[in-house]
């Protein structure tokens, strides 16, 4: 995003918009830290610009990457998923079936409105998740940037982007959750950005929440969230032996 000097007034209606604060005067007229801007477009979408000054210049690679995480607007173009910045997870379990009995997902959401990340950070989680084994999820738009998704290795020529938020998402055996917590634990220390960390689990017969109860024991505190789907989804998914 650019600003218009010729048309800014500088009244600076738009500052309050930019969600990394990426917005500033300076003699009198409205300049964008191309540095900082996650292209988000938030402070055009919010049309509070008299002049209609803020302007969106065409994106090319690698900037473009900061608008695919960034613009809720922005279709992705290296997967199935039109918009968004992670995959359906469990919504659609019943008729993906990829959360299976004695499986976990994790989604570790990095940055978010008023700090944002770079993928240099998001880098330093996924190659330390890497190092457990797990599986890192195909159809997330950040799992398109590795160059390897056996070392969670991004590639080089999209470190420097700063990006609103990405979300690691993989699974792994239950068993190996406590593996997880530790990993994520030690590598919260090396990034510069605030994270969330979800814990994808099924509800399993007699409506118990195994995954759930191994973190309890593990002394971590859960805030627990529902989605219940209504069944509109076929063919179901049937596992095997079930």
């Amino acid at each position: 995003m650019i600003v218009e000097k010729n048309l800014c007034v500088g009244c600076g209606a738009c500052q309050v918009y930019c969600p990394v604060g990426a917005i500033r005067t300076e003699e009198a007229k409205a300049v964008i830290d191309l540095i900082n801007c996650v292209e988000c477009g938030a402070c055009k979408r919010a049309k509070v610009c008299p002049t209609d000054a803020i302007c969106q210049e065409e994106l090319g690679f690698p900037r473009e990457i900061r608008a695919f995480f960034s613009d809720p607007n922005c279709p992705h173009k290296n997967t199935t998923l039109t918009y968004g910045r992670g995959t359906a997870e469990m919504k659609t379990n019943e008729v993906t079936g990829r959360y299976k009995k004695g499986i976990a997902g994790f989604g570790i959401e990095m940055g978010r409105p008023g700090t944002g990340t770079t993928l240099r950070d998001v880098e330093k989680v996924s190659m330390e998740i890497a190092k457990l084994g797990v599986t890192f999820e195909e159809l997330n738009p950040l799992t398109t940037l590795m160059a390897n998704t056996d070392t969670g290795k991004i590639r080089d020529d999209v470190l420097d982007e700063t990006i609103l938020s990405a979300i690691v998402e993989f699974i792994i055996p239950s068993e190996r959750i406590g593996e997880v917590m530790e990993k994520v634990a030690a590598v919260s220390q090396k990034i510069d950005t605030v994270f969330s960390l979800a814990l994808i689990t099924r509800v399993e017969d007699g409506e118990t929440l195994p995954n759930i109860e191994i973190v309890n024991r593990l002394g971590y505190p859960v805030s627990l969230n529902a989605k219940v789907n209504i069944g509109l989804g076929r063919p179901l998914f049937v596992e095997e032996g079930a």
